[in-house]
């Protein structure tokens, strides 16, 4: 299906998933609070050694707008409809990523940094709810001359649909805006994730900057309610928000903006002209939930999956839902082999 071929495009931190259950012990000795993301500071350094000692750990490729872009992919079962840019070390660590995303059908352009390893994530997990403290490492390397390069701009000229998660705002902004003024000049559709509270409240100026491109944000409850109060809004009330985010100023009149807030079991907030829908997500009994973590990069992923084929709303938040409910009853953003969907 040529047509398909390279349709999606995603750019972000790849990084690789430290994952084990720990306890509150743990969360309290590091300050760290579940259904948050944070970057590593010096006091979080000695953790990553502590987990792999103390608790039993898994290694799971990751890093959200790559998570995404995978889910996309494993959903559409079309090799090569997706490609991935974002920053590794030349360690053992990247070659395992790239070995991961390729097997994943991704089309992944790596720049590869000489002097700093492979970024990682802490994933500590309390009762199925994740808490990331990333140490980017390599992802924070990368340089917009990279993206510059013919055989990666061709990437994005190819490409109909750009996903990026608001993490990246903290490496490249200079990368993103590359991309989202390609977008807007040549009516495509771009589209990010407000990924965490950090992003929203001490990256609020490079989110400002790229916001106007934005043709769908995506985010989740906490993230919301953080934007709203940064932005002075006086609002706790997601749909409110959501509405308020779809309306903020546009750099081109092609698509109208849509913002998809999920809120973990409770139903998924979409505002879209002036109005706002919600979409119930499929329940899942306690005991099978085994982590959060990736849900919503797997929501994000399931979703482009069937906006890429142009289907409707309610079929693009149905297939995010199949996704994250998939994901959190395995550990990390992983998925079995076949989608059921």
């Amino acid at each position: 299906m040529a047509s398909y071929e390279g349709i999606l495009l995603g750019m972000g931190n790849p990084l690789l998933d430290i994952s084990a259950v720990v306890d509150d012990a743990f969360l309290d000795k590091y300050d760290i609070k579940l259904n948050n993301a944070i970057l590593a500071e010096e006091k979080h350094l000695p953790m990553y050694d502590e987990m792999s000692s103390k608790y039993q750990v898994e290694f799971i490729a990751g890093g959200a707008t790559q998570n995404s872009i995978k889910v996309a992919q494993w959903m559409l079962q079309i090799p090569g409809a997706t490609s991935y840019i974002g920053c590794i070390g030349k360690d053992k660590y990247g070659e395992e990523m790239k070995k991961d995303s390729t097997a994943a059908g991704v089309n992944v352009h790596y720049y590869e940094d000489e002097a700093a390893p492979t970024g990682t994530c802490a994933v500590c997990v309390v009762g199925g709810e994740r808490s990331l403290i990333a140490n980017l490492s390599a992802a924070n390397c990368y340089k917009s001359e990279h993206l510059k390069r013919p055989e990666n701009w061709a990437l994005v000229e190819k490409a109909k649909y750009y996903y990026i998660a608001g993490f990246f705002l903290t490496v490249s902004p200079e990368s993103i805006l590359l991309v989202a003024e390609h977008a807007a000049a040549n009516n495509k559709v771009f589209m990010m994730n407000l990924s965490a509270p950090f992003i929203c409240e001490f990256f609020k100026d490079a989110q400002e900057k790229v916001l106007p491109y934005m043709d769908y944000v995506f985010g989740n409850e906490t993230e919301a309610r953080t934007f709203s109060r940064v932005h002075g809004w006086e609002t706790e009330n997601v749909e409110e928000i959501a509405l308020k985010i779809s309306k903020l100023p546009k750099a081109s009149g092609a698509h109208k903006r849509i913002t998809v807030i999920t809120q973990g079991a409770d139903p998924v907030v979409v505002a879209e002209d002036g109005k706002v829908k919600l979409f119930p997500v499929i329940l899942l009994p306690k005991e099978k939930l085994v982590d959060t973590n990736g849900a919503g990069d797997a929501f994000v992923g399931g979703f482009l999956s069937q906006m890429v084929q142009e289907k409707p709303m309610e079929d693009c938040v149905k297939a995010g839902c199949y996704a994250a409910n998939v994901v959190i009853q395995r550990s990390g953003c992983t998925y079995p082999e076949k989608p059921d969907f």
